[in-house]
């Protein structure tokens, strides 16, 4: 099933039909940040009835105990950084974006690993005009899908590379990590404040989706972003992106 598209007076073809989830499932298997307990998932206990059809009950009725923001992949709005607590389901309106997969091996700074501006400067620019763009770290293995990030230093954005992004209007970014920022900043969180130009310019509506996996075998280059999530009026939700790999529509096409 292919979707004609047109963005910024260039037309593109998609292919729906071949859907790529870059997300990580939401398990007491996966994901782990924080310091956070594990994602509990257990069925309700209530006056003597339990809902789990292997223990006499008709339905399946789980109870879930999880944090987005340490257990899935997740994306957050303004309201992660803000007194006012904006919603993801209030600030995210739009769910179709034109979007650039990167790839970038994150250099030794002291004794952090970290994500420049001149790396996104080689790899994206004003010109290309997106409206998302999705980050892969290496090296990229499928640990990521599994991993506890806890007291693990993992790599972070510099607060240059955070503002060019602002500054070329990268409105929604993604990236396999679990934060844009280093793990222990001592709360300062530079590289969220500089991509939402916080407080002075906020940048309603735009997003940050962490956590995500993107598999080795997905080429880096221009995709259909399908930003699914469950609309929780919170500064965060568990989410969906997918993708559907573009292709510029020639003029015989």
């Amino acid at each position: 099933m292919l979707a004609s598209i047109t963005h910024n007076d260039i037309c593109y073809v998609a292919r729906l039909d071949k859907p790529i989830d870059i997300s990580v499932p939401i398990s007491p298997n996966h994901i782990l940040a924080w310091g956070a307990p594990p994602l509990k998932i257990e069925p309700l206990k209530q006056s003597g009835w339990v809902g789990d059809v292997n223990r006499g009950a008709s339905v399946n009725f789980n109870d879930i105990y999880f944090n987005p923001h340490a257990h899935s992949t997740h994306t957050e709005c303004v309201g992660h950084i803000s007194s006012k607590k904006e919603s993801i389901n209030v600030e995210l309106k739009r769910f179709f974006f034109i979007s650039k997969l990167i790839t970038v091996a994150p250099k030794k700074k002291h004794q952090d690993c970290v994500i420049t501006k001149r790396m996104l400067q080689q790899l994206v620019q004003e010109k290309e005009r997106i409206d998302a763009l999705i980050i892969r770290t290496l090296p990229n293995n499928l640990d990521k899908k599994h991993k506890n990030y806890s007291n693990t230093n993992p790599p972070y954005l510099l607060k240059d590379a955070a503002e060019y992004l602002a500054q070329i209007n990268i409105q929604h970014l993604l990236i396999d990590l679990p934060s844009v920022d280093r793990e222990k900043d001592a709360g300062r969180l530079d590289s969220h404040k500089l991509f939402w130009q916080f407080p002075d310019k906020i940048r309603h509506g735009c997003t940050i989706t962490e956590l995500i996996y993107v598999p080795n075998k997905v080429e880096d280059g221009y995709f259909l972003l399908n930003m699914q999530f469950a609309p929780f009026e919170n500064d965060a939700s568990p989410s969906r992106p997918v993708l559907f790999k573009l292709k510029q529509k020639n003029n015989h096409e």
